[in-house]
């Protein structure tokens, strides 16, 4: 039986028996796996999800359906290839960011392997001491037992990375050159962290999983090299 109109103005249907839902000579296509591969890319680069939505087509309420169920199933932990015990060097910092307003603010706690350029560390929240243990957490072990490790001066590091191994430095030192340079990439390639952008989190979990799914396609990236 009828039962109002779709967003289109189609009108909706009604089964009895099961109480579904359905458009008679729905225009809605099947979305192919290749559309979704390209989807998958488009989502590593500087490109807003009203821009995907042009791009490929699809319809605006399956890709937002589509990423949030992509974003949710993303793995918030790193996965590196094993290191033996000896000299390792990290390097660490903070990257600003926002869901929904300025005022929400969420920082992207970064550490990469100075020598191999792997991100092997991240922990997404506030800017306090207790974020700067689940960033030290998210390392593997043989980081938390051997790394000497060089961060700014924050003092949220303090009392968290062990003193003998920690490294508090200005920029002039150059010391963290190469997570600095990986905060620029990160917001050249990921949308939502491009200064005076229009395009900007509104959900949080869709905001930390879209940053862990671009550091999964970089250290893969840098595995491949």
């Amino acid at each position: 039986m009828k039962n109002g109109s779709a967003h289109n103005g189609k009108p909706k249907n009604l089964c009895k028996d099961c109480g579904r839902q359905f458009v008679i000579n729905s225009s809605q296509k099947r979305v192919s796996e290749q559309t979704k591969q390209l989807i998958n890319r488009l989502l590593l680069e500087r490109i807003s999800l009203r821009g995907v939505e042009r791009v490929t087509g699809v319809s605006w309420s399956w890709l937002q359906n589509y990423v949030n169920d992509k974003f949710a199933a993303v793995p918030r932990q790193i996965s590196v290839s094993e290191k033996a015990r000896g000299k390792l060097t990290i390097e660490c910092d903070e990257l600003w960011s926002f869901v929904f307003s300025k005022e929400n603010k969420f920082y992207v706690w970064l550490a990469i392997d100075r020598t191999t350029r792997d991100i092997v560390g991240c922990y997404i929240g506030d800017r306090s001491r207790a974020s700067a243990k689940k960033l030290w957490a998210s390392l593997p072990a043989v980081y938390r037992q051997c790394a000497v490790a060089y961060t700014d001066f924050w003092v949220s590091y303090e009392k968290v990375i062990p003193s003998k191994r920690h490294r508090a430095v200005g920029k002039e030192t150059g010391q963290n050159n190469h997570v600095e340079r990986l905060n620029n990439t990160f917001r050249q390639r990921i949308s939502r962290l491009v200064r005076k952008s229009l395009s900007f989190s509104k959900n949080v979990e869709n905001h930390i999983g879209a940053i862990w799914y671009f550091i999964h396609d970089y250290n893969a990236q840098l595995a491949k090299a």
